[in-house]
């Protein structure tokens, strides 16, 4: 296998594949590297940025009915990934697009307790920052946004996603997490923030449209959906014109079933589907 550090004849410009490898491996030791609370505490930011992409998201889908369903998935997307241009460009720790570690993992620069540590602290440090911010939105009272419309929305979203049935859920949030990581694959091969902006947008927004279920996502949209449900007080359901009765099916168990079946599904999408696969096209033979 030549350099992998060569550049393609003729690149202009960028970084190539192989160098992007080297990068992520590099970036993997250097995550298992930091200390147990930096890892929380950046694990809460990203926790946090990723819920207020899902929450620009409910905002945006509010009203947008009368749009072909395609366009408005697009429009969902496309404001979604403001989450993950936050973790990139703001500097983040999300579980699903660390699931890439296990290029650094497999190529020894990182043990495998290393990547259990580092990716426990950060989903902890996740799960902290979406329901955080649930809290303060809901506390916030935008659900009573536009007279209950917004409130609405969010219980139409985290009712579709309570109700996916196990085999589709997990095959859903691998599709996911292989879009998402090769978003964060690609920003490697950015040289500014315009360009990681540029490489973010395509994965996520396509992630999104499809109906792709992330875990760190439903951390938020789930519990949200589930405080309206349990504390918005009586004007908003009469604004809306329904009760807590038309969501039945959305219970603290169903969330817990899709944030667990989810993040099952995009730890192996994201890791073996890509982390992997780069790893033996341009790590495995390196001397």
């Amino acid at each position: 296998m030549s350099d992998p550090s060569a550049k393609a004849p003729g690149f202009i410009g960028g970084t190539m594949p192989p160098d992007m490898a080297l990068a992520c491996e590099a970036a993997g030791a250097t995550k298992a590297g930091r200390d147990w609370l930096a890892l929380l505490v950046l694990g809460v930011l990203a926790g946090a940025f990723i819920a207020f992409g899902a929450v620009f998201m409910t905002v945006v889908l509010t009203g947008a009915g009368d749009l072909p369903f395609g366009v408005a998935r697009l429009l969902a997307g496309l404001v979604f990934s403001l989450g993950l241009i936050l973790v990139i460009v703001g500097g983040a720790e999300l579980f699903t697009g660390d699931s890439l570690m296990i290029l650094a993992c497999a190529s020894r620069r990182i043990s495998v307790a290393s990547l259990a540590r580092t990716w426990t602290l950060v989903y902890v440090g996740n799960i902290a920052g979406a329901l955080g911010t649930a809290a303060l939105v809901f506390l916030a009272g935008q659900h009573g946004f536009g007279g209950g419309a917004v409130g609405k929305t969010a219980l139409a979203v985290a009712s579709t996603k309570a109700a996916l049935p196990t085999v589709q859920l997990f095959f859903l949030a691998v599709l996911c997490n292989v879009l998402v990581c090769l978003a964060v694959w690609m920003s490697f091969g950015a040289r500014s923030a315009a360009d990681k902006v540029l490489v973010i947008v395509p994965p996520v927004a396509a992630f999104v449209a499809a109906g792709f279920e992330h875990s760190i996502a439903n951390i938020y949209l789930l519990p949200y959906a589930l405080a309206i449900k349990t504390w918005a007080a009586p004007e908003f359901w009469t604004a809306i014109g329904q009760d807590a009765n038309a969501y039945a099916g959305l219970t603290v168990g169903a969330a817990f079933h899709n944030i667990a079946v989810a993040t099952v599904g995009n730890l192996i999408g994201g890791s073996l589907m890509v982390g992997a696969v780069y790893w033996f096209l341009y790590l495995r033979r390196r001397p």
